[in-house]
């Protein structure tokens, strides 16, 4: 078995081991002096890895940028100290500090940073009418199973499953959600109703649309066939841009039944239905004897037939390979718990993205979401610390990991979200809401606490994420100003100015 000895090793292609890897090969390229040019390997298990590229700073917790997928070998060539493994880790000995890989390869390190992300929580394993949505890999199985469906159940309340609701077209979509509103994980009550009608209106043209001021996520088709079947990392932002999500059925523009406050009990085979004499419900105009590969129970009572079901309902981190290995502390989660400077409690071993799950006191503006964005910004800060603690250094905590902020897209809508954004950790008589709605154009929500901003949820092109970033940054008391907030006739950036 060969055994090679690097620095530093980083396990990931996704968002979070290539920017770790990126960031690491450049401050190496800074240290003038540094003894081994080549001492960075990336292993990456996937076809493809993903790196982010046209980075924007907006403001000062902000980004924008795009997210492309490319062969492995083409960080080797733009950072040269950095060599890839197309493999995946199979074992890790903590102990000898070295890892093992599947085509019976061993390699040494001095600090190892593991970057594997999450699989998609799946309500039914090995069912081949139940895919999930984590990667492009299962993107592409979606869209060719989607082409000749006519109705998909989707069950989640996250980001995928809001995304997909809305991107779903020529195909009856059934949503089902645990919660008595739309998208929890993002939206409270009021946004989530500020949305609702849109999820039933017709998406806008793309050639027709105003130019997206947001970031877009390229996939390339010719690339795609290299594709194996090895599990990929996780979607970038805009994942669906560029794609055709359409289903079987063309004279269906959209068509959206939600089902609320309710999870999947069973899901069924036309077999098990019959035999069983379950009442299947029917939509409006859906005739009596029309039959479906799969029928799927709900908590509420209600059993609905479709053509495939998509479970859009969390993640689970990749760990296994480590766990079961390692002495590694797990969160709740099943995340790897890392402290300040990313570390693990397993000496030399560092995590970053969603794989891990962080274990520092709680930031008053901060919280840990499984986001690509967040991915960004652990896998850059966990090199910085990664070199610092090579060097025997101090380093400060990333100012991005301080402040949360957060851009995304929804039903056409651009959405900001910044601090405590949906009062996250905050008791119900600590803090109170400032609302201002225009019904089809924009959504403004801000949370007040003891007179501060501490969080804010801005819908549409409202223009006010860098001033109310500022002043939840620099915590100004704004008990005298709030008649004069959210007034539309008031210029906040200059009021604040």
């Amino acid at each position: 078995m060969d055994n090679q000895q690097f620095k530093f090793v980083i396990i990931g292609g996704g968002i979070a081991g290539v920017t770790c890897t990126e960031t690491l090969s450049q401050l190496l390229n800074d240290i003038s002096d540094f003894e081994d040019r080549e001492s960075i390997l990336l292993v990456a298990g996937s076809a493809l890895v993903k790196t982010v590229t046209n980075f924007k700073q907006v403001s000062r917790t902000l980004e924008d940028f795009q997210i492309e997928e490319k062969q492995p070998d083409w960080i080797t060539q733009t950072c040269p100290n950095v060599k890839v493994a197309r493999t995946e880790v199979v074992c890790l000995d903590s102990a000898k500090h070295t890892i093992y890989t599947s085509d019976d390869k061993c390699y040494r390190y001095e600090r190892l940073c593991i970057a594997t992300g999450a699989s998609p929580k799946l309500i039914a394993e090995k069912c081949p009418l139940v895919l999930g949505i984590r990667d492009t890999e299962s993107v592409s199985v979606f869209q060719s199973r989607l082409s000749g469906a006519r109705r998909v159940m989707v069950v989640g309340n996250g980001g995928i499953a809001s995304e997909l609701v809305y991107e779903i077209e020529h195909c009856g979509v059934i949503w089902a959600i645990k919660d008595d509103s739309i998208n929890h994980v993002f939206l409270d009550e009021s946004a989530a109703a500020f949305m609702l009608t849109h999820v039933h209106e017709r998406k806008q043209n793309a050639d027709s649309a105003t130019p997206s001021k947001r970031r877009t996520y390229t996939l390339d088709k010719a690339r795609q066939a290299a594709v194996t079947r090895t599990s990929g990392s996780a979607l970038g932002p805009d994942w669906h841009s560029g794609l055709e999500v359409t289903g079987a059925e063309p004279a269906i523009s959209r068509n959206v039944h939600i089902e609320s406050n309710c999870e999947v009990q069973e899901l069924l085979t036309p077999e098990g239905v019959g035999s069983r004499n379950i009442v299947v419900d029917r939509l409006q105009g859906e005739e009596p004897q029309t039959q479906w590969p799969a029928y799927v129970k709900l908590t509420n009572g209600k059993c609905f037939g479709c053509d495939l079901v998509v479970s859009a309902t969390g993640v689970t981190p990749n760990t296994a390979p480590f766990v079961k290995s390692g002495p590694f502390k797990v969160a709740e989660d099943g995340g790897l718990l890392v402290d300040e400077r990313m570390r693990t409690n397993v000496v030399g071993v560092y995590a970053a993205g969603d794989v891990c799950t962080v274990n520092w006191p709680p930031v008053k503006h901060w919280l840990q979401m499984r986001l690509w964005s967040q991915a960004r910004q652990m896998g850059h800060y966990a090199a910085k610390c990664m070199l610092a603690d090579y060097q025997e250094e101090a380093i400060e905590k990333d100012f991005s990991l301080e402040t949360f902020a957060h851009m995304t897209n929804f039903f056409g809508f651009k959405v900001v979200l910044i601090g405590r954004f949906n009062a996250q950790g905050l008791g119900v008589e600590e803090y109170e809401l400032l609302l201002r709605i225009t019904p089809g154009k924009e959504y403004v929500k801000v949370v007040l606490q003891d007179g501060k901003m501490v969080g804010t949820v801005l819908i549409g092109e409202t223009d006010l994420e860098e001033t109310f970033e500022n002043l939840i940054i620099n915590e100004m008391d704004l008990t005298d100003y709030k008649e004069d907030l959210l007034d539309a006739n008031v210029d906040i950036a200059d009021y604040f100015d």
